[in-house]
């Protein structure tokens, strides 16, 4: 079917062409940036730069004329800093102090190099991607590239280990004094522990549950939950969402109620598992609720992995919901007073989060 071909304004088209070049240069640094904090590249800068590309490639077992390229492109995407020095072999490069917060320091607040990780992880199901779009089926969370679910868990620990004991917790009615005289938590959804593990070390008179549907990451939450110290007060299970039992003043979702293809079945249980006066903190990525609201940058990043991720995931079993990460406050606040919950709101927020609390 032949199309008319509309007058073009050449100014409007070379803005979107300008666009699409920042772009494609934008993905070319998330996969190649990704190399470089897998192979050390950052970490050996913030060590020891300013640094030659041969330096870098000394000090990290790797091969100069690859790092020399590597260099130029995270310079060039301001990741890096050309620190001068002559032509390529010889230029040298350095980790600004805000570089290195950001690339290095694991447990920082604004440590985001998690993202080189799970974005790149997302853009390996592109075909399965195109597929379901014909076939309207979802894509499993478990059945992501590994990547997925490590660099998942490193991009948000900043945010939890930055708000969730601070200000997130304590934005509940009652919730902090609580756990601080002694509660029991059930935390679901939790993927590798790492929200578990922070309410544990910060509520030591509290004890906690964890369960995910993923058992290798139920496995690697064991694992860490003896490392931090906290075994003995956490324990993790493999189970999904709605086969929560038990009963709990504090039930969670950190980042994954939107993941999940029966959300509603998900909140019925966690009211079911609530004992008197009990709580449900449901954290959330920012949403909107119209398309006006949503058109902005963090909007646009988060509506992009969705659709790589939370969309297939929340389609891929029945009843299919197919919440995604962008549903909007209020269809969030109506799901709550579906699933039973008499109280309902938007509790505090961040630049990427939104803090739900329901009550029965």
């Amino acid at each position: 079917m032949s199309q008319v071909r509309k007058e073009v304004d050449p100014d409007r088209l070379r803005a979107l062409t300008d666009r699409m070049v920042a772009d494609a240069g934008g993905s070319m640094a998330l996969h190649l940036g990704l190399i470089g904090d897998r192979l050390g590249l950052f970490a050996a800068l913030a060590d020891g730069g300013p640094l030659t590309p041969g330096e870098l490639a000394d000090r990290t077992g790797t091969a100069e004329r690859y790092v020399r390229d590597w260099c130029l492109t995270m310079a060039a995407s301001g990741y890096i800093t050309y620190a001068g020095g002559g032509d390529k072999r010889t230029a040298r490069y350095e980790l600004s102090p805000e570089q290195a917060e950001a690339f290095t320091h694991a447990d920082g607040s604004g440590y985001v190099a998690g993202m080189f990780q799970s974005l790149t992880a997302a853009t390996r199901m592109t075909d399965r991607l195109a597929e379901a779009f014909r076939t309207g089926a979802g894509i499993p969370w478990g059945e992501q590239h590994a990547d997925m679910f490590e660099g998942t868990e490193r991009f948000f620990r900043a945010a939890y280990m930055a708000n969730l004991t601070g200000s997130w917790i304590p934005s509940l009615t009652g919730m902090a004094e609580r756990l601080g005289s002694g509660s029991r938590v059930a935390d679901v959804g939790c993927g590798f522990g790492t929200s578990t593990i922070i309410m544990a070390r910060a509520y030591p008179n509290s004890a906690f549950v964890g369960i995910d549907a993923h058992a290798p990451s139920i496995e690697a939450a064991r694992e860490r939950a003896e490392a931090a110290g906290v075994a003995g007060r956490v324990e993790f299970r493999t189970a999904a969402a709605e086969d929560l039992d038990g009963d709990f003043d504090l039930v969670t979702f950190f980042d994954c109620l939107h993941d999940m293809p029966d959300p509603l079945t998900a909140l019925r249980a966690a009211r079911a598992a609530l004992r008197p006066a009990g709580r449900v903190m449901a954290v959330e990525p920012i949403s909107w609720d119209s398309v006006e609201e949503t058109a902005n940058p963090v909007g646009r990043l988060l509506v992009g992995v969705s659709m790589f991720v939370c969309l297939p995931s929340a389609l891929s079993a029945p009843p299919a919901t197919g919440l995604g990460s962008q549903p909007g406050p209020r269809r969030l606040l109506e799901l709550a007073g579906k699933a039973g919950f008499g109280e309902a709101r938007v509790a505090t927020g961040t630049d990427v989060h939104l803090v739900y609390e329901f009550g029965p």
